[in-house]
């Protein structure tokens, strides 16, 4: 019985601190998309066509003062799939603000796996590193704890559906990661994961994401080890990025590079990879760089790109020129 009533006091408390008389809104609505024409050669000749690569519809609001919402659908996404219904939805959750410093989340969020390509928003990533490429989904449903320590310094946790699930298998990962900084000019996104794959293996990401800001120029330095429960060496599983951003007026000057290895050796006894997403034998590098063009005040609502990019697993060279734009419906 008296389990029952703090059960009951407790719903009472959290109803009463959502404030039920709060009137709904919506804070943010728009439609952002990315179209290129996209060129590649090899040794085999040369290819082209004018692809549309994203076309999102994004809604931010709020039910009352502490529980805020978020969704962004791809529209250019197939949206059913036998295995995960919401293929095309990137976020679908609701968060409240539950004290001045806690946080709670449930719904469809982005994996909190450290890095700041994996965290960057996917219309402004031209290339990607394989890791990135073949996890079979970068955000799934899930509860998410976030807690200020510090100001400006967040702990997550976050128990979620496996982004080496293919939709909803009872596999799941669970993720610890720090958004902070250790300076004015050095931002951080570091995560440890543990993370199971579709044979109920776990395996376990650090992932050590460093931004660094001198006034136009911002550099990023990031390192991930990936190591499967079997694996004979720690450090032989790994990633390492850099991205380099000058920003001269309203213009970018970018470049990213990276590295990935995993030896064939790391696999278990039935000779089955340990590693999911980075195949074993795989040896990658992958670099590019580009220029980017605002040229309305807003930068939001229109961009030019020029990127040439290259991978050696895949061995062709790439050349897209395109445009990136936003159409605000509700901006508040």
């Amino acid at each position: 019985m008296t389990g029952w009533r703090s059960g009951l006091a407790l719903a009472g408390a959290l109803l009463l601190s959502l404030n039920m008389h709060a009137q709904p809104k919506i804070t943010q609505l728009y439609f952002d998309t990315r179209a290129s024409f996209h060129q590649e050669w090899d040794d085999g000749g040369y290819r082209s066509q004018f692809t549309g690569d994203h076309f999102n519809l994004n809604v931010r609001g709020s039910l009352t003062d502490k529980l805020d919402f978020r969704i962004r659908q791809r529209l250019n996404k197939a949206v059913f799939d036998p295995r995960n219904m919401f293929n095309a939805t990137d976020f679908l959750y609701l968060r409240w603000q539950a004290a001045p410093k806690l946080a709670l989340t449930v719904g469809k969020n982005a994996l909190f796996i450290g890095g700041y390509e994996f965290d960057a928003v996917p219309i402004d990533v031209y290339y990607y590193s394989n890791f990135c490429n073949n996890l079979y989904q970068g955000f799934s449903f899930g509860v998410n704890a976030e807690y200020e320590f510090l100001p400006g310094q967040v702990l997550a946790f976050q128990f979620c559906n496996s982004p080496l699930s293919l939709g909803f298998q009872n596999l799941y990962a669970y993720n610890l990661e720090w958004f902070g900084h250790f300076a004015p000019w050095w931002n951080t996104l570091w995560s440890v994961n543990f993370v199971q794959d579709e044979h109920k293996r776990f395996i376990n990401y650090i992932a050590l994401g460093n931004r660094l800001i001198f006034g136009p120029l911002a550099i990023d330095v990031e390192w991930m080890n990936r190591a499967g429960f079997g694996q004979k060496r720690f450090f032989s599983d790994y990633t390492v990025i850099s991205k380099i951003i000058w920003t001269v007026g309203k213009w970018n000057l970018c470049a990213k590079a990276g590295y990935e290895e995993n030896p064939l050796e790391n696999v278990d006894a039935q000779g089955r990879a340990l590693d999911m997403a980075v195949a074993p034998g795989t040896r990658n590098i992958y670099a590019g760089c580009g220029v980017e063009f605002f040229p309305l005040p807003d930068r939001d609502r229109l961009r030019l790109h020029a990127v040439w990019f290259r991978s050696s697993s895949i061995g062709i060279n790439n050349f897209d020129i395109g445009i990136t734009w936003r159409l605000n419906v509700i901006k508040r």
